[in-house]
């Protein structure tokens, strides 16, 4: 079965390049917006069935992987900043306190209609920041595209004082223990 990528993540796309298969992606077309009442892990783990399902009309015969990443402190959520002025107005918020990435992920098998589906949180303990910290940060990396508006594999790890989760790759945006396992599930082998 052919392996789909529902995302045009960057990030993503560098993840799964790390398993060594061959996979096409693709752009799903879903709304973002949280529901009334939706908690952070609920509304990541909903959007990854989403997506996966957003492109499955497309690719009948596919493993199709849908992913989406919450950063909350409560219900308090930092979605992807978009512009300079938001991505230093939420690592403000962000400073001292610790956030919770809630990265989910899916594997849904169009054939069969079989949905796998896992949220994975990573713990980001924040140090206090001054200002001029966070201008500089994010002139330096543009952290534009990415919730929370720090992207731990590059400068933004200097602005942390702890992290902890059971997948490194979760944080980036794509938990691969997880889907390493989802895949074999569904008898591909990983490695």
């Amino acid at each position: 079965m052919k392996i789909i990528l529902a995302s045009t993540s960057l990030y993503r796309r560098q993840l799964l390049e790390r398993f060594r298969l061959p996979f096409d992606t693709a752009r799903p077309e879903t709304d973002e917006t949280a529901r009334p009442g939706e908690h952070p892990p609920a509304l990541a783990e909903r959007l990854a069935q989403e997506k996966a399902l957003a492109v499955a009309d497309g690719h009948p015969d596919a493993l199709i992987i849908g992913s989406d990443q919450v950063a909350h402190a409560g219900d308090d959520i930092f979605g992807k900043p978009g512009t300079v002025d938001r991505a230093v107005a939420q690592l403000q918020r962000m400073s001292g306190r610790e956030v919770v990435f809630h990265t989910a992920v899916a594997l849904l098998n169009s054939r069969t209609g079989h949905i796998q589906c896992e949220g994975v949180p990573t713990r980001v303990r924040f140090r206090t920041l001054t200002d001029s910290e966070i201008r500089r940060y994010v002139d330096t990396e543009m952290p534009l595209d990415c919730a929370g508006s720090a992207k731990s594999e590059g400068l933004g790890i200097s602005l942390l004082e702890a992290l902890s989760g059971d997948d490194p790759t979760a944080l980036i945006g794509l938990p691969l223990i997880a889907l390493a396992r989802m895949l074999r599930a569904e008898g591909v082998q990983v490695p």
